[in-house]
């Protein structure tokens, strides 16, 4: 060994041996209460909420910051219904040291057990895990301009970053205000990061579910590392498993320095459940709000469409594509669809669906649609889409299996666009039509019980005596809805044929105020009637949501005019019209039908 390198070797041993003394003296002086309260100044300066620590702290220095805890909790809002949101039995954090030096921080281990998390929203829509500041009225400008600079300047602060994340025992509630509290058990959690990757293990139960999701991904703490300013390549193979069913999500995720990021992925399954991802999902587009529908927003409703702002804010602004090819899609309970495949393309703030196809029963489904701009203040939408070869009893399994609906051939084409960030908005503004055709089939009471207050409405207008029956013949309906501007113009282009009704709806609908004015013709079929029908005098009036049955004039006029004729001449002009009747009975759907073409170039 040559002697500069003894010299080097020593001063390395001396200088590591002071800087080992000098560490343990450092956090053997260190007082555990002072550390406890300066970890809770911390949090409560942070997130305005008190972090209580109960139990033994311990620290070490080397060969990194570590600290551990028992019994920690962290405080709720103040409107919540318990007394802490977070509460966890033991924590252990390995803190790298050198990214302290830049005021970052970064983890090389966190590991967690007994985690019990509490997760709900007020009346106003607030989530418990917002530790936004409450805006106060009566601040100054000064303060508020300093709120403002500070919220800037958090914004640029780099993420907190992970390289292991380990969690057992947990527990996770959520309560939307006015709704019951969901449970979900996570028995374990793990994000390994290594040299190139990262290894996920995550295990839960929901209700009736297993769910596990497992796999590799690029290494995450090195790309938030480089997110901003070096070339990312993430790498995705995971696997997402509900109860047994297996969901493949394969593919990479670029990003460059200054530009969206990229994605090619892909999504395929011999057979997969959503059943127990749609309450995530939905609490994941709220953002700490209520999504749309919520229970608070009832009684307050003015349309059927509702006026809260869809979640568009959810959707990524990225370019990339993701292709599905998926055998079997199911929701707990009805019909699954089939052969799903298509893809999903994003642009920018631009969201496509190509080429989306699916079997239901022994039909099938091909289906388009756009969402531009989906990030500004008005979005635009369009959609696309042809049904046909299946009936309305699988349609009818695939939404409520309880209903009863025998046969029913169906058909169904729909080309719409509008624009807007609402409900109300889309139909108020849409342009279009929508057709629908349904053959012979039964239809049960139960199925137009269910129907809402707009369809009991129109039947009980159409006839007043079926609740004396259990169940109805159809013979054919058409429903044929063209839009523009919103308004609906039905000109005879609605008809139904029941075994004992020929039924016409003409008038129009405005989607803006959503006010009815559509005029029933009914004729009874037998033609042994005196040719006066007592709800061809009804006109549907009111609202989508409040829609009533009231006297259509031109009605009581003409079957005045029909019952004098009738007695000047002994019944003769009553035959006629029985006779008229009788010979368009059957035209009705016909009428109605518009060549499926002019509504999905390429349709049958």
């Amino acid at each position: 060994m040559n002697k500069s390198l003894k010299i080097f070797l020593v001063v390395a041993a001396t200088v590591f041996g002071v800087g080992a003394v000098g560490i343990w003296y450092v956090a053997s002086g260190i007082d555990p209460t002072r550390l406890t309260q300066l970890l809770s100044s911390s949090v409560k300066e942070a997130t305005g909420r008190d972090l209580r620590i109960a139990g033994p702290v311990s620290l070490k220095l080397f060969p990194a910051l570590g600290i551990t805890a028992e019994q920690v909790s962290l405080s709720n809002a103040s409107w919540a219904d318990k007394t802490d949101m977070l509460t966890v039995r033991h924590v252990e954090l390995d803190i790298e040291l050198l990214p302290l030096l830049k005021k970052e921080i970064a983890f090389n281990a966190i590991n967690l057990s007994g985690v019990e998390a509490r997760l709900q929203t007020n009346q106003s829509g607030d989530g418990n895990w917002d530790f936004t500041p409450p805006v106060s009225l009566g601040g100054s400008a000064g303060n508020s301009t300093q709120y403002a600079a500070n919220s800037s300047s958090s914004d640029q602060v780099d993420p907190v970053r992970i390289r292991s994340l380990n969690m057992t025992d947990a527990n996770l509630s959520y309560q939307s205000f006015g709704s019951d509290r969901t449970l979900i058990a996570i028995p374990k959690l793990s994000i390994v990061g290594r040299s190139t990757k990262t290894e996920i293990l995550a295990q839960a139960k929901y209700a009736n579910y297993q769910l596990e999701m497992k796999g590799t991904t690029g290494n995450l703490h090195d790309a938030l590392d480089d997110w901003s300013t070096n070339s990312v390549k993430m790498p995705i193979d995971l696997s997402l498993m509900v109860n047994g069913k297996v969901l493949n999500i394969n593919g990479q995720i670029d990003k460059k320095p200054k530009s969206l990021p990229t994605f090619d992925l892909h999504l395929s399954s011999k057979s997969f459940e959503l059943g127990p991802l749609a309450g995530s999902a939905a609490l994941a587009g709220s953002g700490g709000k209520q999504v749309a529908g919520s229970n608070s927003n009832q009684a307050q409703r003015k349309f059927l469409f509702g006026e809260d702002a869809l979640p568009f804010n959810v959707l990524p602004q990225a370019n990339g594509k993701l292709a599905i090819n998926i055998d079997e899609l199911s929701f707990p309970g009805h019909v699954p669809m089939t052969a799903v495949k298509g893809n999903v393309v994003f642009d920018g703030s631009n969201f496509h669906v190509n080429d989306l196809s699916f079997g239901l029963g022994k039909g099938s489904a091909q289906v388009q649609a756009s969402v531009l701009q989906f990030q500004g203040l008005n979005p635009t939408l369009s959609l696309k889409g042809t049904a046909k070869g299946f009936t309305l009893e699988q349609l009818m399994d695939a939404v409520d299996s309880g209903t009863k609906v025998k046969d029913g051939d169906a058909e169904l084409a729909v080309n719409l666009r509008s624009s807007g960030t609402s409900m109300h908005q889309l139909a108020s503004r849409a342009n279009g039509a929508i057709q629908v055709s349904i053959g012979k089939g039964s239809i049960d009471s139960q199925f137009i019980n269910k129907g809402g207050d707009l369809m009991i409405t129109v039947v009980d207008a159409i006839n007043p005596f079926r609740k004396k029956t259990d169940q109805t013949i159809l013979e054919c309906a058409v429903f044929y809805l063209p839009m523009s501007n919103g308004q609906i113009a039905l000109n005879n282009s609605i008809g139904v044929v029941t075994d004992r009704l020929d039924i016409v709806l003409s008038g129009s609908i405005d989607l803006k105020t959503e006010t009815l004015n559509v005029k029933i013709d009914p004729r009874e079929k037998s033609g042994l009637t005196t040719g006066v029908n007592l709800a061809g005098l009804v006109k549907l009036q009111g609202t989508l949501l409040n829609p009533q049955a009231g006297v259509n004039k031109e009605g009581v006029v003409n079957s005045a005019v029909s019952i004098g004729l009738g007695i000047l001449t002994g019944g003769a002009t009553i035959l006629a019209e029985n006779a008229k009747s009788l010979a368009t009975k059957s035209q009705s759907c016909k009428a109605a039908l518009h060549p499926w073409p002019d509504i999905y170039p390429g349709a049958n």
